[in-house]
């Protein structure tokens, strides 16, 4: 993590915006599993630096199969303009792809796509994400968001 200053004053969930190049699938998951796991905590937001024109079917079907998330019906493939300015950038993995806000903090989860590598892959991304989500949940509610 980057400029910890940057978190909102207290009363006011801080804005997490899920970011990777397409927007499709690893930052919609991200999204889903904020709205379903930490909406309490903070507000979820995901968005890319191209768009596209459909969800990943994959990730759409596991998501509904695992977390009855019906991604399809309540997101959609965004640019980071499109979205209230955040307050905390998660960078799923897409390396230099990835847009960077100064004065934001920042974080990258390093997470390759499963695109096209059968439902275990992406099962165990999904899976990754769900605990990401979980530790950031905690890591803000708890004040413990710090460098790393």
């Amino acid at each position: 993590m980057s400029n910890p200053s940057s978190l909102p004053p207290k009363g006011r969930k801080p804005k997490v915006a899920f970011l990777c190049v397409h927007n499709a699938c690893r930052s919609q998951i991200a999204e889903a599993m904020g709205k379903l796991l930490a909406s309490d905590v903070f507000e979820s937001y995901s968005a890319g630096t191209q768009r596209q024109p459909h969800l990943n079917p994959d990730a759409v079907r596991l998501m509904k199969e695992l977390y009855h998330v019906d991604m399809e019906r309540t997101q959609s493939s965004k640019l980071l303009s499109e979205i209230p300015t955040p307050d905390v950038v998660i960078l799923m993995g897409c390396q230099v792809q990835c847009p960077v806000l100064p004065g934001v903090l920042t974080e990258n989860w390093g997470l390759d796509d499963p695109t096209g590598q059968g439902d275990d892959v992406f099962r165990q991304t999904i899976a990754k994400i769900e605990q990401k989500v979980l530790s950031l949940r905690e890591k803000l509610q708890t004040g413990t968001l710090q460098e790393i």
